[in-house]
């Protein structure tokens, strides 16, 4: 990612954060339940408390908090995110996570660092690249992992995302297809909301 693309974000999330505070419209989610409603079916991949996950793209961490009350307890949660103001909030809250400022790519981590890998709304913002930089996190975010991924992305078939200058959406069945290029265990969810899709990628 360009520094002006990572300026960008970093600008567009601290102005977000100064109109809503701590609250899922800071992270440019419809609602609280709409952000949930994807971390419900993230977990789906079989997660479970005590395994290690990586959140690429966490902003305040919220998906720890949901895990530890509907997992039955807490994940070893490690996150990162390009807004160091989300991160604030993120400790904050969370004081005894590991929590670090950047992009995927500014980490050295050894493969299979992290059982699971979760990315949720973070492969949405419009890069002019036609998706290339998600596919290459995605793919980082497989190496990394132990047991596999679990990422959202937006879909191409809803008329207004497919539309919207500033954010990326993505033929889902296009990446499957890229997805079993690295992986034989891939799935497919988009019966949850209409403009959002999952991808499961599991090791064997």
């Amino acid at each position: 990612m360009r520094i002006e693309q990572r300026t960008r974000i970093v600008n567009r999330h601290r102005d977000s954060l100064k109109r809503h505070g701590y609250h899922a419209n800071a992270l440019y989610w419809s609602s609280k339940a709409v952000q949930e409603s994807r971390f419900e079916v993230l977990a789906r991949i079989g997660m479970a408390p005590g395994e290690s996950l990586l959140d690429v793209g966490c902003g305040f961490a919220d998906f720890y908090g949901w895990s530890k009350k509907h997992l039955g307890g807490a994940l070893h949660y490690t996150g990162v995110d390009l807004s160091p103001d989300l991160l604030d909030v993120a400790k904050k809250h969370h004081p005894d996570l590991a929590l670090h400022c950047g992009e995927l790519a500014d980490f050295v981590w050894p493969p299979h660092a992290f059982d699971w890998v979760v990315m949720s709304g973070s492969l949405s913002e419009a890069l002019g690249d036609q998706g290339e930089n998600g596919r290459n996190t995605v793919a980082e975010a497989f190496v990394l992992s132990q047991k596999g991924v679990a990422f959202n992305m937006l879909s191409i078939h809803d008329p207004y995302m497919a539309a919207a200058s500033d954010l990326q959406a993505y033929d889902p069945h296009e990446m499957v297809t890229y997805c079993q290029s690295m992986c034989d265990d891939v799935v497919l969810i988009d019966d949850y909301l209409s403009c959002d899709f999952t991808i499961f990628m599991r090791r064997q």
